[in-house]
């Protein structure tokens, strides 16, 4: 019997064993495909097809010795497979991403539709315009957010003061004021503008938990000041406050070197004490401010100015006391201020009510929602005070009007 391997050469029966070793191994040289090598049945001489044809395993010896190639074809292993497990995150994402947007986009544009209804007092006729100031009054905008402190900006106010002075369906403003005070400069911009507004319109003053220094100073402004008898108010004076750290630095081994284009350029330094004549420039800018204040009072409240002098020691009052020394009108929450500015302003029967809110659209939603049917206007009130509180509290040392 002879072996045929298919794409050999064939070979005689007669030729000798080296020769058909070397066709072999040429017939295998790595510039030609291998060719796997089949042998014929010892009972059959007919020749497998290639596409039936499995290797054996690999002998000692491939090629020589007087054996036929027993080699293994090319193998190419498979790429490895690609680990993508960032394919479920990134649906989980876009999965929350698209509910958190079905939630709160359609929150956020109630909310400001509501705010737009508010503003303009719902339906069209007179409205008394509510105006909140909370927090500490500063110059600028007014800021917060649900998870963080806020103030009443100056600017802010001043805006909702001319807006509502200038729109004709608004027939009297109330000021919500719940501050501890603030800034000299910010209280005067909003003291200015509601005496602007006064030409045309009443304007009232309804004091919250807080309406001190600065609080009153915008307060005294008004036609008609409203406060419940436990209200904090008072507190005329002004403060002006500068650490001296100059021990701690010598303690610690600081040593701050100073270059200064005159001698009072670094008044107020903390790495060393205030001199003689820099506390008498300050006390000299402090009481000029203070004048300033009892002026403003004085002429807000049409009180002559020795008796402001008298009251404005920097002490605080009760409402009650308050209005003992005439610093407030009346005792009254924001309902009863806002039926007597009304009534001020020529308004019949129940009003409307403008609010100019400086909280987002989500608070303003909630102030909004007193029509629901599912909780009562009063688990509202309370919810939507919760959340202005928490936008307009900050326990700030700003110097100034405090």
């Amino acid at each position: 019997m002879s072996d045929y391997e298919p794409g050999l050469p064939q070979d005689k029966p007669n030729e000798p064993q080296e020769l058909q070793d070397q066709q072999l191994k040429q017939s295998h040289a790595p510039d030609t495909p291998e060719q796997p090598a089949q042998s014929a049945d010892s009972g059959n001489n007919d020749v497998q097809s290639e596409s039936s044809y499995t290797p054996p395993p690999p002998g000692p010896s491939a090629y020589g010795g007087g054996q036929a190639y027993q080699g293994h074809p090319p193998y190419y292993a498979p790429p490895p497979s690609r680990n993508r497990w960032w394919l479920p995150v990134l649906g989980v994402g876009c999965g929350c991403l698209l509910l958190l947007s079905m939630v709160i986009l359609p929150i956020v544009l109630i909310g400001a539709i509501a705010a737009a209804v508010s503003e303009s007092g719902g339906t069209p006729g007179p409205k008394v315009a509510l105006i909140h100031v909370d927090g500490v009054i500063t110059s600028g905008s007014s800021g917060g957010g649900i998870f963080s402190d806020g103030m009443s900006g100056a600017e802010t106010i001043v805006e909702q003061l001319e807006k509502a002075r200038k729109d004709n369906t608004v027939k009297a403003v109330v000021l919500r004021i719940d501050s501890p005070g603030g800034t000299p400069a910010g209280s005067e911009e909003i003291y200015n503008e509601i005496n602007k507004v006064k030409l045309s319109k009443p304007v009232y003053a309804s004091m919250g938990d807080v309406a001190a220094s600065g609080g009153y100073y915008i307060a005294s402004a008004c036609n008609r000041i409203y406060a419940n008898q436990s209200t904090a108010t008072g507190s005329i004076g002004v403060i002006m406050e500068t650490p001296n750290l100059s021990g701690l630095f010598e303690k610690i081994g600081v040593d701050l070197e100073v270059v200064k284009s005159g001698r009072h350029k670094d008044i107020g330094n903390p790495a060393r004490p205030m001199t003689p004549e820099e506390r008498q420039l300050i006390q000299e800018m402090v009481d000029d401010t203070y004048d300033q204040f009892v002026t403003a009072v004085s002429k807000g409240r049409n009180m002559p100015k020795t008796k402001v002098v008298q009251l404005a020691t920097g002490r605080i009052f009760t409402g009650r006391q308050a209005k003992e020394v005439g610093l407030i009108d009346e005792f009254g929450g924001l309902r009863d201020t806002i039926l007597a500015a009304a009534r001020a302003g020529g308004i019949k029967g129940e009003p409307q009510v403008a609010k100019y809110s400086k909280g987002g659209p989500l608070a303003q939603l909630l102030m909004e929602s007193r029509s629901s049917k599912t909780l009562s206007p009063a688990d509202y009130d309370r919810l939507a005070d919760l959340i202005i509180r928490r936008l307009a509290t900050r326990e700030a040392n700003l110097e100034g009007l405090r």
